[in-house]
């Protein structure tokens, strides 16, 4: 784990399975932002940072495949029931890494509300990891009163943990930083807030919209 990593070694995952709840229970990564769905905005600055893209989506898988076409995205799907939230798409993502006909090492996530993610996530994340040795690593961001926000689903995975998360899943845990506490992690400062803007509902989106 201690050498560079090639974007050719990263699978990138958009993560569009959850339920939407704050939305009214709408399929978040399909609302339109500046003309295209929030997850395509995902898509287009993961693309770039890594070797194979996939999509984790539980609803619509058809629109979610139309919209991965462009970037040859998979879309797969939760391996448990009742959109058990972000810890089983990581599952499924890391399970397709390891499988798929392009197979690699390690998974990047990212939500499919976050239009504005950095375009060094990969970069700076992978140099982390395998700078200290270790199969996850997460951003965290300071804010002006110099409080720091941790960012868990914005995440480099090895996919040799995906059975170590299969059992914590499957022992009824569902809380990301809860998992990330059984490994060592790597924690990566980024500068801009902003890159890591969820957007969490429709006033927020159309705000966003006219600007």
């Amino acid at each position: 784990m201690n050498a560079p990593l090639p974007a050719s070694s990263i699978t990138g995952l958009v993560l569009a399975g959850g339920r939407g709840q704050r939305m009214g229970g709408a399929d978040k990564g399909l609302q339109m932002l500046h003309g295209q769905p929030l997850a395509a905005h995902v898509l287009a600055r993961l693309a770039p940072q890594v070797g194979a893209l996939a999509i984790s989506a539980n609803r619509n898988r058809d629109t979610y495949a139309e919209l991965g076409a462009p970037w040859h995205a998979r879309v797969i799907g939760d391996t448990l029931p009742d959109f058990p939230g972000p810890l089983a798409g990581l599952l499924a993502g890391l399970r397709a890494a390891a499988q798929s006909e392009v197979r690699t090492e390690w998974l990047l996530s990212a939500p499919c509300d976050s239009p504005w993610l950095p375009a060094d996530l990969a970069a700076r994340l992978a140099e982390a990891a395998c700078a200290q040795g270790v199969p996850i690593a997460t951003a965290t961001t300071t804010d002006a009163a110099g409080e720091v926000s941790l960012h868990p689903v914005f995440a480099l995975v090895h996919v040799s943990l995906a059975d170590d998360l299969a059992a914590f899943l499957d022992a009824g845990e569902r809380k990301v930083r809860a998992w990330y506490a059984r490994h060592k992690a790597a924690e990566v400062a980024f500068a801009d807030e902003r890159a890591f803007y969820n957007i969490n509902s429709f006033q927020e989106l159309a705000d966003l919209d006219r600007a």
